[in-house]
C-alpha cells in the first residue's frame, strides 16, 4: 500500500475536480481500486504502487492539457482518463507542444497530425502561397483553416478570407430555392463545418458580422485587393486557368494565402482543363511559393477511406495500362 499526493497549484481546481466533484467521481470511476480523496488543492491517492502511477500519469497528462488551454470538458476528461489506444494517446500526450495549431471549443485541440499535414504547417510559416493537393479526408482544408485561425489569434493577420469556387451550381444555380446566401451556403459548409471546430460559435458570429471572417464563392474575389489577411481557395481544382490567376493575383500586402484541391475529382465540364494542373507545374521553383502533396497515408477520416482511395488509385492505374 503506497501513499501519493499531487498538487494542483497550476490550474484552477473546479476545472479539474468539476461542478459537484463531477469529473474527481470519473477518476474514481476509472480507479476503484484507489482510495482518491480530494483536500483543497491536492489529490491524495492510496493503493498498490503500479496504479497509483498509472493513475497519476493520467493526471499528469490533465494538468498539463489544463495549463495550456485553461479549459477541459467532461467527455475530454473521460477520453484523456480511457485513452489506452493509439489515436486518443496522439491527441493528447503532446511530445512536441507546437504541433497544436489551435484550441477549440470545450477544450478540444486541433493539430497537425501527420507527417504532410506537418510539412504544410511548416511550408506555410515559410511562404506567402502554398499549395496542398491530395485526396479526400487528408486534412487539407482542415489544416488550412487552422493555420489561419491561428495567425488571426496571434495576430499576424486582420482578417481571414475563405472561398470556394462554387461549380456544382454551375449556371443551374439560379434554379434553387432562396437568395443568394441560401443558394451558395451549402457549397461553403465545408469550411462552416472546419471554423466551428475552433472558434466558440459567440466569437464566430462576430467575427463573420464584422467581415473579420469572409466566406465567399470564387467569384466575388474578381476585382479586390486582399492586404493584411489570410486567404483560402478550397476545392481549386474545380477552378480554370483563367480563375486561379485571377485569385492568385488578388494577394496583397502582408497576406498569406493557401490553395487546396483534390485533381482526382474535377467537376469542371469535359472540354475545360482544371487551373490547378497549370498553376501546379509553372509556379514550381518561384520563392515564396511551396507545394505539398498529399495521399492516402494522410487520410484522417473513417478508416475505410483510406482503402476506398487506394482501390480507386489501383483501378485508375489499371486502365492506363
Amino acid at each position: 500500500m503506497t501513499d501519493t499526493i499531487i498538487n494542483l497549484e497550476t490550474v484552477n481546481p473546479i476545472e479539474f475536480f468539476g461542478v459537484n466533484n463531477g469529473k474527481l467521481d470519473l477518476l474514481k470511476k476509472k480507479f476503484p481500486l484507489l482510495k482518491i480523496l480530494s483536500r483543497g488543492t491536492q489529490i491524495k491517492m492510496s493503493g498498490a504502487p503500479e496504479l497509483i502511477d498509472t493513475a497519476k500519469e493520467k493526471i499528469d497528462l490533465i494538468i498539463q492539457y489544463l495549463e495550456r488551454n485553461g479549459h477541459l470538458s467532461d467527455s475530454y476528461f473521460e477520453q484523456i482518463l480511457g485513452g489506452d489506444d493509439a489515436e486518443t494517446v496522439d491527441n493528447f500526450v503532446e511530445k512536441n507542444p507546437n504541433d497544436i495549431l489551435v484550441f477549440g471549443p470545450n477544450g478540444k485541440t486541433v493539430r497537425a497530425r501527420t507527417v504532410n499535414q506537418k510539412r504544410m504547417v511548416a511550408a506555410c510559416d515559410k511562404n506567402d502561397i502554398v499549395f496542398a493537393v491530395g485526396p479526400a479526408g487528408t486534412g487539407k482544408t482542415y489544416t488550412a483553416v487552422a493555420l489561419a485561425v491561428r495567425a488571426l489569434k496571434n495576430k499576424v493577420v486582420k482578417k481571414i478570407i475563405l472561398t470556394r469556387p462554387a461549380v456544382e451550381a454551375g449556371e443551374n444555380l439560379g434554379f434553387l430555392p432562396g437568395d443568394l446566401k441560401e443558394k451558395i451556403d451549402p457549397y461553403l459548409r465545408p469550411l462552416y463545418d472546419a471554423l466551428d471546430d475552433m472558434i466558440p460559435a459567440d466569437k464566430l458570429g462576430y467575427y463573420m458580422s464584422t467581415r473579420t471572417i469572409e466566406i465567399a464563392p470564387l467569384a466575388f474575389m474578381r476585382g479586390r485587393t486582399l492586404d493584411n489577411a489570410f486567404i483560402i481557395l478550397d476545392e481549386a481544382q474545380n477552378t480554370n486557368d483563367l480563375q486561379l490567376k485571377m485569385f492568385l493575383t488578388r494577394i496583397g500586402a502582408n497576406a498569406k494565402a493557401i490553395i487546396t484541391g483534390d485533381p482526382t475529382q474535377i467537376d469542371l465540364p469535359r472540354n475545360m482543363q482544371s487551373g490547378l494542373h497549370k498553376a501546379s507545374r509553372i509556379l514550381q521553383n518561384i520563392e515564396g511559393i511551396s507545394h505539398i502533396e498529399l495521399s492516402e497515408e494522410d487520410v484522417v477520416r473513417h478508416r475505410l477511406v483510406k482503402a476506398i482511395i487506394k482501390a480507386y488509385n489501383k483501378d485508375a492505374e489499371d486502365d492506363h495500362r
